[in-house]
């Protein structure tokens, strides 16, 4: 483990223990989500998986205002098109020189007045760990068997464990089912969805 390493894990350690996340009731509040962030994650190839589930995050959410938070370095701008979402990939300046998000970025988040989190990581990611824990005041969704508490509110756990595309789905399908538990059966009949 080098210095980077043991100073990214000190500070993440540090935001941990400080956090105070808000209690919630679910699911009227993620009803009220009207400025939405969402982490996505690291690769190439992880970006490209979740890519379609993007257009039904802004259908669910629908009107909220969608926010794409890549990490640093990803070059998402090239490979999503700004369809119904802002894209916001931090430079170096934004960085400090272990790769977490500078006091000055967060606050730059924090003025798009972002009320919900969804967290596509399903592999560790520094820098949106310490987005996730420098916004207590938020509702924070993510996988579950992934962070856990103070990094999120609500966990969605699925029965899929290595099948990405399959986990995407399902974490999707619950969002959608806790936002708007009134469902159309395949008969066009209205009923109450549980979660």
């Amino acid at each position: 483990m080098g210095l980077k390493s043991i100073i990214v894990s000190s500070r993440l350690g540090w935001l941990k223990r400080q956090s105070e996340p808000e209690e919630f009731v679910f699911p009227d509040a993620i009803a009220e989500g009207k400025n939405i962030l969402i982490c996505l994650p690291e690769g190439l190839r992880e970006l490209t998986l979740v890519k379609p589930f993007l257009p039904e995050l802004v259908d669910i959410f629908a009107p909220a205002e969608m926010y794409l938070l890549a990490t640093p370095g990803s070059h998402v701008a090239n490979i999503f098109p700004r369809k119904g979402y802002r894209i916001l990939a931090p430079g170096s300046a934004q960085r400090t020189w272990t790769g977490l998000p500078k006091a000055s970025y967060i606050e730059t988040l924090r003025r798009n007045k972002i009320d919900l989190l969804i967290d596509l990581n399903l592999r560790d990611n520094p820098f949106i760990a310490s987005v996730l824990l420098n916004f207590d005041d938020c509702i924070k969704i993510g996988v579950g068997d992934h962070l856990g508490q103070p990094f999120y509110n609500l966990e969605i756990r699925t029965s899929f464990l290595r099948d990405e595309r399959n986990i995407y789905r399902s974490f999707i399908d619950t969002i959608a089912k806790i936002r708007n538990p009134l469902t159309r059966d395949f008969a066009g009949q209205t009923r109450l969805s549980g979660f």
